[in-house]
């Protein structure tokens, strides 16, 4: 409650220690390559990598709400809270997930995400559309490499890019 000192004209605010509870819904579809885009993720071991990158976002306290790809990128929606960093949880999977494959040796070589990641917010009217889409990827690109893919997100979002800084780290 606010008061206002008649003498002195200043107002005081009385602080409330508690406070409201607060109710959000924010979704992403977060979208990364593999280094080069090249085809290293194995139909052998994609599973256990999505359930592994699963964990990685549930134990930051966020909601994978479905994953899938190509061999080379992924498709994620996330759910997230208001004190999510999402540069930080994205790093985070990308760190974790290329230790994990090597440590497991799937493939000869280190194995290395690419640099950046696209982030599109989804509206709660959306989503239905949105898992459709990831759950739908081979589909997808049976038509379209991931680079025409990739292009046209950034378009329908209006993301301002210069195309030849697209992928640059190849």
């Amino acid at each position: 409650m606010d008061v206002l000192n008649k003498t002195t004209g200043i107002w005081k605010y009385k602080i409330i220690k508690t406070m409201a509870n607060t109710y959000t819904q924010l979704y992403f579809h977060i979208v990364f390559a593999v280094k080069g885009r090249q085809n290293k993720i194995s139909t052998n071991w994609k599973d256990e990598l999505y359930k592994y990158i699963s964990g990685i976002v549930s134990n930051q306290n966020q909601k994978l709400m479905i994953i899938n790809g190509m061999p080379n990128h992924i498709h994620l929606l996330i759910g997230t809270k208001p004190n999510c960093n999402l540069s930080d949880l994205i790093r985070d999977v990308k760190t974790n997930s290329s230790k994990w494959i090597d440590q497991r040796k799937f493939m000869n070589g280190k194995f290395e995400w690419q640099t950046g990641f696209g982030a599109f917010t989804v509206s709660q009217s959306g989503i239905s559309n949105v898992v459709e889409y990831i759950k739908n990827q081979e589909k997808h690109h049976a038509k379209k490499t991931f680079k025409e893919e990739y292009i046209e997100f950034l378009n329908a979002y209006h993301i301002d890019f210069k195309s030849e800084y697209i992928f640059i780290d190849e």
